[in-house]
């Protein structure tokens, strides 16, 4: 990790803060249920617009029909192309 220091003796960090946030993604063929990471004070349609192609996953549950598990994993690489609606799991309402 690198850092540096302005005359002053500000440092400055290349470390970017990001806070996990729980959500459900369906993909054209399955349903994921996982964590994102977003910045501080950003959304996550920031993230996603953003200019990666990719979107990380961790502690990822791939659902099948009738949300069945099919696979788990620490952590999951999604192409964004793939993915049809993405929800926050503290804004979906019950039901």
């Amino acid at each position: 990790m690198s850092n540096q220091f302005d005359e002053k003796g500000k440092i400055f960090t290349y470390v970017i803060s990001k806070i996990p946030v729980r959500v459900t993604i369906q993909t054209k063929t399955h349903k994921i249920r996982g964590e994102v990471y977003v910045r501080r004070d950003a959304r996550i349609k920031d993230e996603l617009d953003q200019s990666e192609h990719f979107l990380a996953v961790t502690n990822a549950v791939v659902l099948g029909n009738e949300d069945q598990p099919l696979h788990q994993t620490k952590f999951l690489i999604l192409n964004l192309d793939q993915i049809i609606w993405l929800i926050p799991d503290d804004e979906a309402l019950p039901g």
